[in-house]
C-alpha cells in the first residue's frame, strides 16, 4: 500500500532503444505521463519482446526519477498475457487495464486521487474528462491519437534517414485538424471577444497579458537557460495559457458592445488551434508529443518537409512552454528541437505552406441517403434473399431465479422491477445456448460487458470454467466486481479495454445487446479465435463503414445491394419500440433479420455453422435476435 492505495503494477513493452527514445512508442508516451504527473504511484515492469534480451539495455533511455523492473512474458500475471501492453493491473489481482488510452486516463485518475493539489494532471482529461475516452473503434480522433501516428512515426524510423521518405499521410492529418476551426463548450463567447477584438485592431491589452501569462509559465524554462520566441498574442492565447495558470490572469467580463452581442454566430471569427484539441492542453497532447518530436528528430535535415508542416511545428514548440513538460522531458532524455526559421513565418505566410485539405483524405465518410424499407426489401426478394429465423433450440429453459444469489440476479442492479425481468429472460437465453456449447476447461468471454449480468451469471453457473469481462467504461466493470467479490467468485477475469487489445485463447465469446458495428467486431473476435459466439445485436442504426469493415458484409448481399441501401435496412431495423405501431415494427423485425442473415452469411464463409433466432419470450426485449455461430 501507498498511501493507502494499493499498489499496481504497470507493465510497458519494450522492443529497441533509439538515441532518446523507448520503443514501442506507448511505452515512451506512458512513461513520459508519469514523468509530466511526477507519479511514483506504480511498479513499473519493462517486457521485452524476446526473453533473451538483457538488462543493461535499458540503461540510456530509462527516465532517471523512475524505478524500472523487468520481467519476462511468460512471468506476466495470467490475465495481463491475455492483453496488449501497456496494461495495468493489481498486485495478485484480476482487475486488467490495458490499452494505451485507458492505461493513461488510469495513471492521471490515480495521480489526482491520491494527490489532490494536482488537478493540472486531471486537466489533461479535458472538458468533462472524456479526452481519449471514446474507444479508437468508434473515434477517428482517438485512433489517430492511439494508434495511427504512433505506428506511423515507427514505421518511418525503420527506414534508412539517408532515404528520401514522404510525410506519413497520418502526420498531415493531424496538420490538416490543426488547420480546422475550434469548437469549444464555451466557444460562442470566445469569439465574440475575439471579433471585438479585430473590430478595435488593438491587441496591446491582449499581447501585455498574454506575455504575462507565458512570463508566468516560463519560470521552469528560464532555470534552465531556455527562452521561447515570442509569437503574437492572440485571445485564444490569452485563453489557453489563463487556463495553465489556474486562471491568475483574468478573463474580460463586460459585457459586449450592441453590434458584436447582436452579430450572428455565423458570422463570427472561428477560434484556432492552441494545442492538439483546440484551445487547451490535454492528454492527446502528451500522447502526441514523443511521437511527432520522433518524426521531427528524423526528419531535422530535411527542412522540405518541415515547411509543410508549419501548423505541426508551431504546436510542438508551443507544447514546450506548457509548465512541466521540459522538466518531464529532461527526466526522460527528451532533448527538444528548435526551428527559428519557421517560427518567423507569420500567420498569413504559413498559410501558404499549408496542406491541401483535398489532398488528405478521412478516414471515413457517411453519405446520407434517401428512402424507404420496401424497394430494398423487394429487391433482396427478388433476389431469393429474405430473413430466416431457425427455431430456438430450448425455448423454454429457465434458470431457478429464486435459488440464485442475490447478486446474481441483474435486479441488484439499478432497474426496475419489469426490467429486471425482462433482463432475466434475456439472460436466460445466452446462457441456455452457452451451457449447450460449454465443456469444463471452457474459457468464455463476456465481450462489451457492461455491468457484468451476463458473465456473472456464467461464472457462477459455470465454476468450471473461466470467464473474462471484457469493457471499456471503468465504472460499469468496477460494478460488476463489486458483485463478483460478494459472490466470492473465483473463475473470473475482468479487463477494461477496447476488445482489439484483448488478445487470449477462448472458446465462446458472447455479447448481450453489443451496439452497431460492436457486434461485427465480437463476431471478428471470436471467428479469428475460432470460437464460437452468441451474440444478441443492439443498435442497428449506428451501423457504419469504419476502417475494419465495410456493408453489406456478404457476399451474397453485396452483389444485391450497395452500401446506402444497406444503411437503409439498419436504420429501419431501429424501429421496433414497443411504443411503434405494429405494422412498422414487423417491417423494423424483418429488417433485423436482413441485417442478421447478412451477419451469418458473411461468418459462414469462414467456415462457421450460423442461426439467426429470436429470443423466448420475443416481448423480452424490442432487440431480440440471437444469432449462433459454431466453426465447423
Amino acid at each position: 500500500m501507498k498511501g493507502g492505495f494499493t499498489e499496481e503494477h504497470l507493465y510497458l513493452a519494450y522492443s529497441h532503444q533509439f538515441e532518446d527514445c523507448i520503443f514501442p512508442l506507448h511505452t515512451s508516451i506512458s512513461l513520459f505521463l508519469l514523468s509530466y504527473c511526477d507519479c511514483k504511484l506504480f511498479k513499473i515492469f519493462l517486457v521485452p519482446a524476446s526473453d533473451s534480451t538483457e538488462d543493461q539495455l535499458f540503461g540510456k533511455a530509462q527516465p532517471y526519477d523512475l524505478e524500472v523492473h523487468f520481467i519476462s512474458r511468460c512471468k506476466l500475471p495470467l490475465v495481463v498475457q491475455s492483453c496488449c501492453l501497456p496494461a495495468v493491473v493489481e498486485e495478485n489481482g484480476k482487475f486488467c487495464r490495458a490499452g494505451l488510452s485507458v492505461v493513461l486516463r488510469h495513471i492521471i485518475q490515480k495521480t489526482y486521487q491520491a494527490e489532490p493539489s494536482k488537478k493540472f494532471a486531471l486537466e489533461l482529461l479535458g472538458f468533462k474528462k472524456t479526452c481519449l475516452k471514446a474507444c479508437a473503434e468508434v473515434s477517428q480522433w482517438t485512433r489517430l491519437c492511439e494508434i495511427s501516428i504512433p505506428q506511423a512515426v515507427e514505421g518511418l524510423l525503420k527506414a534508412s534517414p539517408d532515404q528520401c521518405q514522404a510525410i506519413p499521410p497520418e502526420v498531415l492529418l493531424f496538420e490538416k485538424k490543426l488547420g480546422e476551426p475550434v469548437r469549444v463548450h464555451n466557444d460562442d463567447k470566445i469569439r465574440r471577444q475575439k471579433l471585438q477584438q479585430q473590430k478595435a485592431d488593438d491587441n496591446t491589452a491582449v499581447y501585455a497579458l498574454a506575455k504575462t501569462a507565458r512570463k508566468k509559465i516560463s519560470t521552469e524554462e528560464a532555470k534552465t537557460g531556455e527562452t521561447q520566441d515570442q509569437e503574437p498574442a492572440s485571445l485564444e492565447l490569452r485563453v489557453a495559457f489563463s487556463k495553465l495558470v489556474v486562471q491568475e490572469i483574468p478573463v474580460t467580463t463586460n459585457r459586449e458592445p450592441s453590434h458584436i452581442r447582436k452579430t450572428k454566430t455565423s458570422d463570427l471569427p472561428p477560434l484556432e488551434h492552441i494545442f492538439a484539441e483546440g484551445l487547451y492542453f490535454t492528454l492527446a497532447d502528451i500522447v502526441l508529443l514523443p511521437c511527432i518530436h520522433q518524426f521531427l528528430v528524423f526528419s531535422k535535415n530535411n527542412n522540405k518537409k518541415l515547411f509543410h508542416l508549419p501548423l505541426v511545428s508551431r504546436w510542438y514548440h508551443r507544447v514546450q512552454e506548457v509548465p512541466g513538460v521540459h522538466s518531464a522531458a529532461a527526466k526522460c532524455n527528451m532533448q527538444f528541437l528548435q526551428f527559428p526559421d519557421l517560427l518567423s513565418f507569420t500567420d498569413e505566410q504559413l498559410r501558404g505552406f499549408y496542406t491541401n485539405p483535398d489532398d488528405v483524405k478521412e478516414e471515413h465518410e457517411d453519405n446520407p441517403f434517401l428512402g424507404g424499407p420496401r424497394p430494398t426489401m423487394t429487391k433482396l426478394m427478388e433476389s431469393g434473399i429474405e430473413a430466416k429465423f431457425s427455431p430456438h433450440p430450448c425455448p423454454r429453459w429457465t434458470l431457478d431465479w429464486n435459488s440464485l444469489p442475490a447478486a446474481v440476479s441483474p435486479g441488484e442492479g439499478k432497474m426496475s422491477s419489469d426490467r429486471a425481468l425482462r433482463k432475466q429472460q434475456q439472460l436466460n437465453n445466452l446462457v441456455s445456448i452457452v451451457t449447450k456449447l460449454s465443456k469444463p476447461g471452457d474459457v468464455i468471454v463476456d465481450f462489451c460487458s457492461g455491468g457484468g449480468h451476463v458473465g456473472i451469471v456464467l461464472a457462477h453457473m459455470l465454476p468450471s470454467c473461466q470467464v473474462v469481462l471484457i469493457e471499456n467504461k471503468e465504472l460499469s466493470l468496477l460494478r460488476a466486481k463489486d458483485r463478483s467479490d460478494e459472490l466470492g467468485l473465483r473463475n473470473i477475469w475482468f479487463i477494461q479495454a477496447n476488445m482489439d487489445y484483448f488478445k487470449g485463447t477462448f472458446n465462446i465469446g458472447v455479447a448481450l445487446h453489443a451496439c452497431g458495428v460492436a457486434t461485427d467486431m465480437v463476431i471478428e473476435h471470436c471467428i479469428k479465435a475460432h470460437a464460437a459466439f452468441v451474440v444478441c445485436p443492439c443498435c442497428y442504426g449506428f451501423i457504419q463503414n469504419t476502417v475494419k469493415f465495410t456493408f453489406p458484409r456478404s457476399l451474397q448481399f453485396k452483389d444485391v445491394l450497395s452500401y446506402k441501401e444497406h444503411m437503409i435496412l439498419c436504420r429501419f431495423a431501429d424501429q421496433t419500440a414497443v411504443r411503434l405501431p405494429p405494422e412498422r415494427r414487423l417491417i423494423g423485425k424483418h429488417c433485423m433479420g436482413l441485417v442478421d442473415l447478412d451477419r451469418a452469411w458473411a461468418a459462414e464463409g469462414c467456415n462457421y455453422s450460423v442461426q439467426v433466432m429470436s429470443m423466448e419470450p420475443e416481448s423480452c426485449s424490442p432487440k431480440n435476435n440471437m444469432v449462433v455461430g459454431v466453426p465447423v
